[in-house]
């Protein structure tokens, strides 16, 4: 690449850091606002969370195919749009329909401002999903590919770590303390910045040239395969494992901010600030799946994938079920932030710290599982990246129903579930992620 060309790519690789960082502000704002609506709809604070992911199962494949037929710029400036409209929508529940009746739910009465907020998750789902399909390919184009394609993915990784440390942190300070008065119009400053970074990047990408080598110019001509990615056992089970590993990275800090801000007996019994302690603790979460993706970054060339997915799956289990048996009145001092009293030290369950660890072990598992259910696809893997993302979905599943077992037998009752889906990550990384399939030409 010569230097003007390279003088040429800095701005759109800048911005692509910036979109990289934004998929997981705006994923993440979905669970920690939650809290806001959960007091008013006790069994549906994880909806939004659950519209934000299902979006990936309709978008997952037809996000692709954009790529291929109107290229990555075109692509990115629509999921930047999108973002506009799903952050602005959101923003509207915060001052319309909240006095307009619509059905009730359990002898809970829903209103149209909660079905207002529940369609901007939907649309955010939406122009997320579109953004991880163009930045990650195009940062390596960017890049030339290669050593420094690779090395701006991983910077861009770790901005997206970074700002999914940031997400929960803040909306936990707007809210502070959950009470009947706790609103969405707490956390719209931070609505409004997202908005304003999607308005700033559209218009830079609007003016810079992207280089779009996957555009097809003209129609190709498709042939019948005998065979797909479904063909293959361990393709097939990784999918599963994809679907199941989305759901415990959001389900393991997602039902932790529910429990440390819920003040009543079944809570963690946090009175004052339970929301921002929550967000905080959360936020260390995140801040140590960075870390893990660093340390993953530097062991990879010596250790295998499949070992770093069995050593963690069987780490995350032992964490869970301490954290399930640990008494809550067993506390920790933890750092936290509010805005009314800043950064400082609090006491939460000593479970929180091991739910936490947790975000050393869930950091590898993505790329393990996509690295092995991928192995030997040849020519398959293009169409096996676009059913991994429509399983992305499991991200809102997951967390849903352990939020329906949290409400019936108690939050860490729920972390059950997380075992389980733990159970399934080991047995893929012993057993499963093996290729029987090899007489398939590829």
């Amino acid at each position: 690449m010569t230097q003007q060309q390279q003088k040429n790519r800095t701005l759109p690789i800048i911005v692509m850091f910036f979109l990289f960082a934004m998929i997981s502000f705006v994923t993440n704002l979905a669970a920690p606002m939650g809290t806001i609506w959960k007091g008013e709809y006790p069994a549906l604070g994880m909806m939004g969370n659950m519209m934000n992911f299902l979006a990936y199962l309709f978008m997952g494949i037809p996000a692709g195919n954009m790529l291929v037929r109107i290229g990555y710029k075109k692509t990115a400036l629509i999921a930047m749009s999108v973002g506009i409209v799903g952050l602005f929508t959101q923003y509207l529940s915060s001052s319309v329909g909240a006095g307009t009746e619509l059905f009730a739910y359990h002898e809970t009465v829903v209103k149209l401002n909660y079905i207002i907020y529940l369609l901007g998750a939907f649309i955010c789902g939406f122009c997320v999903c579109m953004l991880n399909t163009v930045v990650n390919p195009m940062l390596n184009v960017l890049g030339g590919g290669g050593n420094k394609g690779n090395q701006l993915l991983q910077t861009g990784g770790a901005l997206n770590s970074f700002s999914a440390t940031l997400t929960p942190l803040f909306v936990g300070a707007l809210i502070g303390t959950v009470t009947d008065r706790t609103a969405m119009s707490d956390v719209t400053p931070l609505l409004f910045i997202a908005m304003g970074i999607f308005m700033l990047a559209f218009v830079i990408i609007s003016f810079v040239s992207i280089p779009e080598p996957h555009l097809q110019k003209e129609k190709a001509v498709k042939t019948k395969e005998q065979y797909s990615p479904w063909s293959f056992r361990h393709t097939v089970l990784g999918v599963i494992g994809i679907f199941i590993y989305v759901g415990v990275e959001i389900g393991i800090p997602g039902t932790l901010i529910f429990y440390l801000s819920d003040s009543s007996a079944n809570g963690a019994g946090i009175l004052v600030n339970g929301a921002a302690i929550g967000g905080a603790i959360a936020a260390i979460y995140w801040l140590l799946m960075l870390v893990g993706r660093l340390t993953s970054s530097i062991i990879s060339g010596k250790i295998s994938s499949r070992t770093q997915l069995i050593v963690v799956s069987a780490t995350a289990i032992l964490f869970v079920l301490v954290a399930i048996f640990m008494p809550k009145t067993v506390t920790v001092t933890m750092p936290s932030y509010s805005v009314d009293s800043g950064f400082l030290m609090v006491q939460v369950p000593l479970s929180a710290l091991f739910l936490v660890l947790c975000g050393l072990c869930t950091s590898v598992m993505w790329g393990g599982i996509f690295n092995l259910a991928v192995e030997g696809l040849g020519k398959y893997t293009a169409q096996a990246s676009g059913i991994f993302m429509m399983m992305v979905v499991g991200g809102g599943v997951l967390p849903v129903i352990q939020e329906y077992i949290a409400n019936h037998v108690g939050y860490m009752a729920s972390y059950w579930l997380i075992v389980a889906a733990l159970a399934y990550l080991l047995y893929y990384g012993l057993i499963g992620c093996k290729n029987v399939n090899k007489n398939i030409p590829v």
